[in-house]
Protein backbone atom coordinates (compact mmCIF):
# COMPACT_ATOMS: atom_id res chain seq x y z
CA UNK A 1 0.00 0.00 0.00
CA UNK A 2 2.41 2.65 0.48
CA UNK A 3 4.51 2.05 -2.15
CA UNK A 4 1.51 2.01 -4.41
CA UNK A 5 0.74 5.62 -2.61
CA UNK A 6 4.50 6.55 -3.45
CA UNK A 7 3.94 5.59 -7.58
CA UNK A 8 1.16 7.41 -7.31
CA UNK A 9 3.00 10.49 -6.22
CA UNK A 10 5.60 10.07 -7.98
CA UNK A 11 3.43 10.25 -11.24
CA UNK A 12 1.74 13.59 -10.36
CA UNK A 13 4.92 15.45 -9.61
CA UNK A 14 5.65 13.98 -12.71
CA UNK A 15 2.83 15.49 -14.50
CA UNK A 16 2.77 18.26 -12.96
CA UNK A 17 6.46 19.27 -14.15
CA UNK A 18 5.52 18.26 -18.01
CA UNK A 19 2.35 21.12 -17.45
CA UNK A 20 4.91 23.48 -16.20
CA UNK A 21 7.35 22.85 -19.10
CA UNK A 22 4.62 22.94 -21.35
CA UNK A 23 3.17 26.52 -19.82
CA UNK A 24 6.59 27.76 -20.26
CA UNK A 25 7.33 26.86 -23.78
CA UNK A 26 3.94 28.62 -24.60
CA UNK A 27 4.43 31.49 -22.67
CA UNK A 28 7.92 31.66 -24.09
CA UNK A 29 5.87 31.39 -28.10
CA UNK A 30 3.78 34.43 -26.88
CA UNK A 31 6.13 36.31 -25.46
CA UNK A 32 8.00 36.27 -29.38
CA UNK A 33 5.43 36.60 -31.43
CA UNK A 34 4.09 39.71 -29.03
CA UNK A 35 7.92 40.93 -30.00
CA UNK A 36 7.81 40.46 -33.21
CA UNK A 37 4.17 41.90 -33.81
CA UNK A 38 5.05 44.67 -31.95
CA UNK A 39 8.13 45.68 -33.83
CA UNK A 40 5.78 45.51 -37.11
CA UNK A 41 3.26 47.01 -36.02
CA UNK A 42 5.25 50.46 -36.17
CA UNK A 43 4.34 53.19 -38.76
CA UNK A 44 4.30 52.94 -42.45
CA UNK A 45 3.99 54.64 -45.62
CA UNK A 46 4.20 53.49 -49.10
CA UNK A 47 5.79 55.94 -51.92
CA UNK A 48 5.61 55.51 -55.55
CA UNK A 49 8.23 55.65 -57.60
CA UNK A 50 9.03 55.71 -61.78
CA UNK A 51 12.25 53.88 -60.94
CA UNK A 52 13.19 51.41 -57.62
CA UNK A 53 16.64 53.02 -58.95
CA UNK A 54 18.23 49.22 -57.07
CA UNK A 55 16.33 49.93 -53.70
CA UNK A 56 16.39 46.41 -51.98
CA UNK A 57 14.81 45.50 -48.40
CA UNK A 58 16.64 46.73 -45.83
CA UNK A 59 17.81 50.06 -47.71
CA UNK A 60 17.69 53.13 -44.71
CA UNK A 61 15.63 55.67 -44.64
CA UNK A 62 16.80 58.61 -43.64
CA UNK A 63 16.12 62.49 -42.32
CA UNK A 64 18.61 65.31 -42.60
CA UNK A 65 21.00 61.95 -42.94
CA UNK A 66 20.03 60.34 -39.40
CA UNK A 67 18.25 56.87 -40.20
CA UNK A 68 14.91 57.08 -38.66
CA UNK A 69 13.66 53.47 -41.04
CA UNK A 70 14.49 51.14 -43.18
CA UNK A 71 12.62 49.71 -46.62
CA UNK A 72 10.53 46.62 -46.03
CA UNK A 73 9.25 45.56 -49.29
CA UNK A 74 8.82 46.53 -53.14
CA UNK A 75 6.40 45.75 -55.45
CA UNK A 76 5.01 46.76 -59.26
CA UNK A 77 2.18 48.16 -59.44
CA UNK A 78 -0.31 47.95 -61.98
CA UNK A 79 0.60 50.73 -63.64
CA UNK A 80 3.76 49.64 -63.97
CA UNK A 81 5.13 52.09 -60.67
CA UNK A 82 7.24 50.83 -58.20
CA UNK A 83 5.85 50.33 -54.83
CA UNK A 84 8.45 51.00 -51.85
CA UNK A 85 7.19 50.54 -48.41
CA UNK A 86 9.03 52.00 -45.35
CA UNK A 87 8.40 51.63 -41.95
CA UNK A 88 9.18 54.83 -40.07
CA UNK A 89 9.88 54.80 -36.11
CA UNK A 90 7.52 56.50 -33.52
CA UNK A 91 9.58 59.59 -32.90
CA UNK A 92 9.69 60.83 -36.37
CA UNK A 93 6.14 59.37 -36.91
CA UNK A 94 3.67 60.75 -38.55
CA UNK A 95 5.05 62.89 -41.91
CA UNK A 96 3.58 65.63 -43.03
CA UNK A 97 1.63 65.09 -46.52
CA UNK A 98 4.40 67.37 -48.33
CA UNK A 99 6.97 65.37 -47.39
CA UNK A 100 9.19 64.45 -50.64
CA UNK A 101 11.43 61.52 -51.30
CA UNK A 102 14.33 60.61 -52.75
CA UNK A 103 16.39 57.67 -53.55
CA UNK A 104 20.23 58.67 -53.27
CA UNK A 105 23.55 56.99 -53.31
CA UNK A 106 25.48 56.30 -50.12
CA UNK A 107 28.86 56.12 -52.73
CA UNK A 108 29.54 55.82 -56.65
CA UNK A 109 30.18 51.64 -55.83
CA UNK A 110 28.12 48.90 -55.21
CA UNK A 111 24.64 47.83 -55.95
CA UNK A 112 22.90 47.96 -52.87
CA UNK A 113 24.57 51.37 -51.00
CA UNK A 114 20.92 53.79 -52.01
CA UNK A 115 18.80 54.86 -49.19
CA UNK A 116 15.44 56.68 -49.24
CA UNK A 117 16.22 60.80 -48.49
CA UNK A 118 12.55 61.89 -46.65
CA UNK A 119 12.77 65.80 -47.21
CA UNK A 120 10.21 67.19 -44.99
CA UNK A 121 8.22 70.77 -46.09
CA UNK A 122 9.44 73.81 -44.19
CA UNK A 123 7.00 74.42 -41.33
CA UNK A 124 4.46 71.96 -40.66
CA UNK A 125 1.39 71.88 -41.73
CA UNK A 126 -0.80 70.37 -40.03
CA UNK A 127 -2.15 67.95 -42.49
CA UNK A 128 -0.22 64.73 -41.67
CA UNK A 129 0.10 60.91 -43.65
CA UNK A 130 -2.43 58.60 -41.96
CA UNK A 131 -0.54 55.03 -40.99
CA UNK A 132 -0.31 53.26 -44.25
CA UNK A 133 -0.97 56.54 -45.94
CA UNK A 134 1.09 57.22 -49.51
CA UNK A 135 3.87 59.52 -50.52
CA UNK A 136 2.47 60.50 -54.27
CA UNK A 137 4.35 59.80 -57.27
CA UNK A 138 4.96 63.75 -58.07
CA UNK A 139 6.70 63.78 -54.41
CA UNK A 140 8.66 60.77 -54.81
CA UNK A 141 12.33 60.87 -57.47
CA UNK A 142 14.28 58.09 -58.51
CA UNK A 143 17.95 58.46 -58.27
CA UNK A 144 19.85 59.54 -61.30
CA UNK A 145 22.06 57.43 -62.38
CA UNK A 146 25.60 58.86 -63.40
CA UNK A 147 26.21 56.54 -66.05
CA UNK A 148 22.30 57.55 -67.64
CA UNK A 149 23.91 61.00 -67.93
CA UNK A 150 27.23 60.41 -68.97
CA UNK A 151 25.26 58.03 -72.14
CA UNK A 152 23.49 61.06 -73.16
CA UNK A 153 26.76 62.61 -74.27
CA UNK A 154 29.00 62.03 -78.03
CA UNK A 155 32.43 60.57 -77.52
CA UNK A 156 34.19 63.93 -78.31
CA UNK A 157 32.20 65.39 -75.24
CA UNK A 158 32.84 62.69 -72.81
CA UNK A 159 36.63 63.05 -73.60
CA UNK A 160 36.23 66.31 -73.13
CA UNK A 161 34.58 66.15 -69.64
CA UNK A 162 37.83 63.17 -68.98
CA UNK A 163 39.80 65.71 -69.91
CA UNK A 164 38.18 69.18 -67.87
CA UNK A 165 37.84 66.48 -64.52
CA UNK A 166 41.82 65.47 -64.92
CA UNK A 167 42.68 69.39 -65.31
CA UNK A 168 40.31 70.45 -62.75
CA UNK A 169 42.20 67.81 -60.19
CA UNK A 170 45.41 69.65 -61.57
CA UNK A 171 44.41 72.63 -60.58
CA UNK A 172 42.75 71.68 -57.58
CA UNK A 173 45.92 70.19 -56.13
CA UNK A 174 47.47 71.35 -52.76
CA UNK A 175 44.61 73.50 -52.68
CA UNK A 176 42.09 71.76 -50.73
CA UNK A 177 41.28 74.24 -47.77
CA UNK A 178 40.69 76.89 -50.46
CA UNK A 179 38.28 74.83 -52.60
CA UNK A 180 36.43 73.63 -49.69
CA UNK A 181 36.12 77.02 -48.49
CA UNK A 182 34.56 77.84 -51.73
CA UNK A 183 32.20 74.80 -51.89
CA UNK A 184 30.58 75.72 -48.41
CA UNK A 185 29.30 79.16 -50.24
CA UNK A 186 28.11 76.76 -53.46
CA UNK A 187 25.33 74.79 -51.23
CA UNK A 188 23.14 77.55 -51.26
CA UNK A 189 23.64 78.45 -54.76
CA UNK A 190 22.97 74.72 -56.02
CA UNK A 191 19.80 74.66 -53.80
CA UNK A 192 18.39 77.31 -55.82
CA UNK A 193 19.24 76.25 -58.48
CA UNK A 194 16.91 72.76 -57.34
CA UNK A 195 14.05 74.76 -56.73
CA UNK A 196 14.76 76.47 -60.44
CA UNK A 197 14.73 73.96 -61.97
CA UNK A 198 11.45 72.49 -60.14
CA UNK A 199 9.61 75.07 -61.36
CA UNK A 200 10.80 74.63 -65.16
CA UNK A 201 10.29 70.85 -64.83
CA UNK A 202 6.43 71.76 -63.44
CA UNK A 203 5.66 73.55 -67.16
CA UNK A 204 7.17 71.26 -69.44
CA UNK A 205 5.51 72.96 -72.31
CA UNK A 206 7.29 76.06 -71.40
CA UNK A 207 10.43 74.35 -70.90
CA UNK A 208 10.16 72.89 -74.03
CA UNK A 209 9.65 76.46 -75.77
CA UNK A 210 12.36 77.75 -73.94
CA UNK A 211 14.76 75.25 -74.97
CA UNK A 212 13.84 75.57 -79.15
CA UNK A 213 14.10 79.57 -78.62
CA UNK A 214 18.00 78.87 -76.83
CA UNK A 215 18.37 76.23 -79.35
CA UNK A 216 17.77 78.95 -82.27
CA UNK A 217 19.73 81.18 -80.57
CA UNK A 218 22.36 79.56 -80.07
CA UNK A 219 22.50 79.05 -83.85
CA UNK A 220 21.91 82.67 -84.87
CA UNK A 221 25.16 83.47 -82.74
CA UNK A 222 27.36 80.58 -84.43
CA UNK A 223 25.77 82.16 -87.62
CA UNK A 224 27.48 84.84 -85.98
CA UNK A 225 30.39 83.69 -84.70
CA UNK A 226 32.90 85.82 -86.81
CA UNK A 227 31.07 89.13 -85.26
CA UNK A 228 31.42 87.32 -81.87
CA UNK A 229 34.82 86.43 -82.13
CA UNK A 230 35.61 89.78 -82.76
CA UNK A 231 33.46 91.16 -79.54
CA UNK A 232 35.43 88.53 -77.68
CA UNK A 233 38.63 90.48 -78.94
CA UNK A 234 37.53 93.57 -77.85
CA UNK A 235 36.01 93.09 -74.89
CA UNK A 236 39.55 90.99 -73.67
CA UNK A 237 41.48 94.66 -74.76
CA UNK A 238 38.99 96.50 -73.22
CA UNK A 239 39.15 94.31 -70.28
CA UNK A 240 43.27 93.67 -69.61
CA UNK A 241 43.16 98.06 -70.36
CA UNK A 242 40.89 98.73 -67.17
CA UNK A 243 43.42 95.74 -65.49
CA UNK A 244 46.52 97.73 -66.57
CA UNK A 245 45.50 100.79 -65.55
CA UNK A 246 44.24 99.82 -61.42
CA UNK A 247 44.63 103.27 -59.84
CA UNK A 248 41.44 104.67 -62.44
CA UNK A 249 40.00 101.12 -61.77
CA UNK A 250 40.88 101.93 -57.91
CA UNK A 251 39.18 105.53 -57.86
CA UNK A 252 35.84 104.02 -59.81
CA UNK A 253 35.74 101.24 -57.58
CA UNK A 254 35.82 103.90 -54.27
CA UNK A 255 32.74 106.40 -56.13
CA UNK A 256 30.63 103.05 -56.56
CA UNK A 257 29.44 102.75 -53.03
CA UNK A 258 28.39 106.61 -53.24
CA UNK A 259 26.88 106.25 -57.05
CA UNK A 260 25.21 103.47 -56.12
CA UNK A 261 23.16 105.01 -52.89
CA UNK A 262 22.60 108.22 -55.14
CA UNK A 263 21.18 105.94 -57.83
CA UNK A 264 18.84 104.48 -54.96
CA UNK A 265 18.03 107.97 -54.09
CA UNK A 266 17.10 108.65 -57.49
CA UNK A 267 14.93 104.94 -58.11
CA UNK A 268 12.93 105.67 -54.68
CA UNK A 269 11.81 109.40 -56.71
CA UNK A 270 11.16 107.61 -59.87
CA UNK A 271 8.45 106.05 -57.78
CA UNK A 272 6.54 109.06 -57.32
CA UNK A 273 7.38 110.42 -61.17
CA UNK A 274 5.57 107.18 -62.90
CA UNK A 275 2.56 107.95 -60.48
CA UNK A 276 2.74 111.24 -62.17
CA UNK A 277 3.36 109.18 -65.57
CA UNK A 278 0.72 107.55 -65.53
CA UNK A 279 -1.94 109.81 -66.37
CA UNK A 280 -0.14 110.49 -69.45
CA UNK A 281 0.54 106.47 -70.41
CA UNK A 282 -3.87 106.62 -69.88
CA UNK A 283 -3.97 109.13 -72.09
CA UNK A 284 -2.17 107.97 -74.79
CA UNK A 285 -3.62 104.36 -74.18
CA UNK A 286 -6.33 105.43 -77.43
CA UNK A 287 -3.31 106.59 -79.64
CA UNK A 288 -1.15 102.84 -79.40
CA UNK A 289 -4.50 101.51 -81.34
CA UNK A 290 -3.90 103.74 -84.35
CA UNK A 291 -0.11 102.90 -83.27
CA UNK A 292 -0.61 99.30 -84.30
CA UNK A 293 -1.80 100.06 -87.62
CA UNK A 294 1.37 102.48 -88.06
CA UNK A 295 4.04 99.73 -86.69
CA UNK A 296 3.50 97.06 -89.67
CA UNK A 297 3.84 100.16 -92.30
CA UNK A 298 7.28 101.09 -90.33
CA UNK A 299 8.61 98.04 -90.62
CA UNK A 300 7.75 97.38 -94.08
CA UNK A 301 9.68 100.78 -94.01
CA UNK A 302 12.79 99.74 -92.10
CA UNK A 303 12.72 96.61 -94.61
CA UNK A 304 12.84 98.67 -97.70
CA UNK A 305 15.30 101.15 -96.17
CA UNK A 306 18.02 98.44 -95.54
CA UNK A 307 19.83 98.44 -98.70
CA UNK A 308 19.87 102.48 -98.60
CA UNK A 309 21.09 102.38 -95.26
CA UNK A 310 23.80 99.79 -95.86
CA UNK A 311 24.60 101.54 -99.63
CA UNK A 312 24.71 105.00 -97.52
CA UNK A 313 26.98 103.09 -94.88
CA UNK A 314 29.41 101.42 -97.56
CA UNK A 315 29.15 105.19 -99.07
CA UNK A 316 30.67 106.32 -95.73
CA UNK A 317 33.26 103.85 -95.05
CA UNK A 318 34.00 101.01 -96.75
CA UNK A 319 36.87 98.68 -96.60
CA UNK A 320 39.96 99.41 -98.71
CA UNK A 321 41.63 102.41 -99.49
CA UNK A 322 40.40 105.03 -101.60
CA UNK A 323 37.01 103.78 -101.76
CA UNK A 324 34.70 105.75 -99.36
CA UNK A 325 33.60 109.50 -98.04
CA UNK A 326 36.19 109.48 -95.73
CA UNK A 327 39.08 108.34 -97.66
CA UNK A 328 37.94 111.33 -99.70
CA UNK A 329 38.07 113.83 -96.96
CA UNK A 330 41.53 112.44 -96.14
CA UNK A 331 42.56 114.13 -99.14
CA UNK A 332 41.70 117.49 -98.01
CA UNK A 333 44.86 118.68 -95.67
CA UNK A 334 46.16 121.57 -98.03
CA UNK A 335 42.21 123.00 -98.00
CA UNK A 336 42.59 122.13 -93.84
CA UNK A 337 45.65 124.13 -93.46
CA UNK A 338 44.21 126.98 -95.38
CA UNK A 339 41.65 126.75 -93.05
CA UNK A 340 43.07 126.61 -89.90
CA UNK A 341 46.73 127.68 -90.32
CA UNK A 342 48.78 131.06 -90.18
CA UNK A 343 51.10 131.43 -93.14
CA UNK A 344 52.72 133.92 -95.20
CA UNK A 345 50.41 135.37 -97.76
CA UNK A 346 50.91 138.40 -99.64
CA UNK A 347 54.19 139.29 -98.53
CA UNK A 348 52.65 139.34 -94.87
CA UNK A 349 51.68 136.57 -91.68
CA UNK A 350 48.46 136.42 -92.35
CA UNK A 351 46.21 133.69 -90.06
CA UNK A 352 43.74 131.15 -91.81
CA UNK A 353 40.67 132.02 -93.32
CA UNK A 354 38.36 130.52 -90.35
CA UNK A 355 39.96 132.63 -87.85
CA UNK A 356 39.77 135.83 -90.32
CA UNK A 357 35.96 135.10 -90.46
CA UNK A 358 35.22 134.78 -86.95
CA UNK A 359 37.39 137.72 -86.34
CA UNK A 360 35.21 139.82 -89.08
CA UNK A 361 31.71 138.31 -87.72
CA UNK A 362 32.78 139.50 -84.51
CA UNK A 363 33.26 143.11 -85.61
CA UNK A 364 30.51 142.87 -88.11
CA UNK A 365 28.17 141.87 -84.79
CA UNK A 366 27.36 145.52 -83.76
CA UNK A 367 26.40 146.27 -87.48
CA UNK A 368 24.25 143.14 -87.64
CA UNK A 369 22.80 143.82 -84.38
CA UNK A 370 22.02 147.73 -85.30
CA UNK A 371 20.67 146.10 -88.90
CA UNK A 372 18.41 143.37 -87.77
CA UNK A 373 15.53 145.20 -86.31
CA UNK A 374 15.25 146.35 -90.08
CA UNK A 375 14.19 142.86 -91.12
CA UNK A 376 10.38 143.66 -91.55
CA UNK A 377 11.28 146.25 -93.59
CA UNK A 378 13.55 144.51 -96.03
CA UNK A 379 11.07 141.92 -96.11
CA UNK A 380 8.22 144.25 -96.69
CA UNK A 381 9.81 145.45 -99.69
CA UNK A 382 10.86 141.97 -101.03
CA UNK A 383 6.98 141.48 -100.58
CA UNK A 384 6.06 144.74 -102.80
CA UNK A 385 8.93 144.38 -104.89
CA UNK A 386 7.22 140.98 -105.83
CA UNK A 387 3.94 141.90 -106.30
CA UNK A 388 1.86 145.28 -106.00
CA UNK A 389 -0.87 145.31 -103.77
CA UNK A 390 -2.77 142.85 -101.45
CA UNK A 391 -6.07 142.10 -100.33
CA UNK A 392 -8.88 142.74 -97.96
CA UNK A 393 -12.04 141.98 -97.66
CA UNK A 394 -13.53 144.47 -100.10
CA UNK A 395 -10.91 143.34 -102.76
CA UNK A 396 -7.49 144.28 -104.00
CA UNK A 397 -5.64 147.73 -102.95
CA UNK A 398 -2.29 149.16 -102.97
CA UNK A 399 -0.69 151.75 -101.59
CA UNK A 400 1.89 154.26 -103.06
CA UNK A 401 4.27 157.00 -101.64
CA UNK A 402 5.99 159.63 -103.08
CA UNK A 403 9.36 160.46 -101.69
CA UNK A 404 11.28 164.01 -101.77
CA UNK A 405 15.13 164.16 -101.23
CA UNK A 406 16.98 167.06 -98.87
CA UNK A 407 17.11 168.51 -102.06
CA UNK A 408 13.88 168.85 -103.52
CA UNK A 409 12.34 171.75 -103.94
CA UNK A 410 10.26 173.05 -101.30
CA UNK A 411 6.55 174.11 -103.63
CA UNK A 412 4.39 176.69 -101.88
CA UNK A 413 0.58 176.27 -102.53
CA UNK A 414 0.29 178.97 -105.25
CA UNK A 415 3.28 180.44 -107.37
CA UNK A 416 6.71 178.89 -108.71
CA UNK A 417 9.28 177.47 -106.75
CA UNK A 418 11.62 180.22 -105.41
CA UNK A 419 15.25 180.42 -105.31
CA UNK A 420 16.70 179.81 -102.09
CA UNK A 421 20.05 179.15 -100.65
CA UNK A 422 20.78 175.36 -100.32
CA UNK A 423 20.88 174.90 -96.37
CA UNK A 424 17.35 177.48 -95.69
CA UNK A 425 15.97 174.88 -98.57
CA UNK A 426 17.15 171.99 -96.13
CA UNK A 427 15.90 173.48 -93.14
CA UNK A 428 12.45 174.43 -94.58
CA UNK A 429 12.22 170.56 -95.68
CA UNK A 430 12.79 169.54 -92.49
CA UNK A 431 10.42 172.15 -90.68
CA UNK A 432 7.35 171.26 -93.15
CA UNK A 433 6.92 167.82 -91.81
CA UNK A 434 5.56 167.15 -95.17
CA UNK A 435 7.65 163.63 -95.88
CA UNK A 436 8.54 162.54 -92.69
CA UNK A 437 11.14 160.13 -93.92
CA UNK A 438 13.77 161.31 -92.76
CA UNK A 439 14.72 159.20 -89.42
CA UNK A 440 12.54 155.99 -89.52
CA UNK A 441 12.72 153.87 -86.59
CA UNK A 442 12.94 150.45 -87.58
CA UNK A 443 9.63 148.78 -88.28
CA UNK A 444 7.69 152.58 -89.18
CA UNK A 445 6.78 151.53 -92.37
CA UNK A 446 3.21 150.34 -91.34
CA UNK A 447 0.80 151.76 -88.74
CA UNK A 448 1.03 151.92 -85.19
CA UNK A 449 0.10 148.56 -84.02
CA UNK A 450 -2.86 149.01 -81.72
CA UNK A 451 -0.87 146.71 -79.04
CA UNK A 452 1.97 149.15 -78.95
CA UNK A 453 4.77 146.35 -80.29
CA UNK A 454 6.33 148.55 -82.99
CA UNK A 455 6.24 152.07 -81.06
CA UNK A 456 9.72 152.34 -79.40
CA UNK A 457 10.61 153.55 -75.56
CA UNK A 458 12.93 156.44 -75.42
CA UNK A 459 15.37 154.04 -74.56
CA UNK A 460 15.01 152.36 -77.76
CA UNK A 461 14.79 155.91 -80.04
CA UNK A 462 18.10 157.61 -78.70
CA UNK A 463 19.75 153.96 -79.30
CA UNK A 464 18.30 154.01 -82.88
CA UNK A 465 19.12 157.46 -83.55
CA UNK A 466 15.26 157.61 -85.03
CA UNK A 467 11.99 159.86 -85.35
CA UNK A 468 8.87 157.66 -84.10
CA UNK A 469 6.86 160.93 -86.11
CA UNK A 470 8.58 159.73 -89.05
CA UNK A 471 6.57 156.99 -90.40
CA UNK A 472 5.34 156.11 -93.72
CA UNK A 473 1.91 155.14 -93.41
CA UNK A 474 -0.91 156.20 -91.15
CA UNK A 475 -0.67 160.19 -89.18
Amino acid sequence: MARDRALESEEERSTGARVAVVAGVLAAILLVGWILFSQSSGYTVTATFFNASQLVEGNEVRIGGATVGSVTQLELADDGMARITMEIEDDSAPLDRGTQAVVRQTSLSGIANRFVDLQMPNGASGDEIDDGGEIPAENARAAVEIDSVLNTFTPETREALQTFVQGSADALEGRGDEAREGFRYLSPALASSRRLFGELAADTALLERFVVDSANLVTTVADRRADLAGLVGNLNATTAAAGADTQALSETLDRFPDFMRRANTTFVNLRAALDDVDPLVDAAEPATAELREFLPALRTLAEDGEPTVRDLSRTIRDRGENDDLIDVLRTFPPLADIALDSAERNGEERPGSFPQTVEALSEATPVIGFGRPYTPDLLGWFDDFSHSGSYDAIGGFSRSQIYFNLFSANVPPLGLPELLDPQERIAQFLGTGRTKQFRRCPGHADVAAPDGSNVYTQDEIERFECNPDHRAAGP
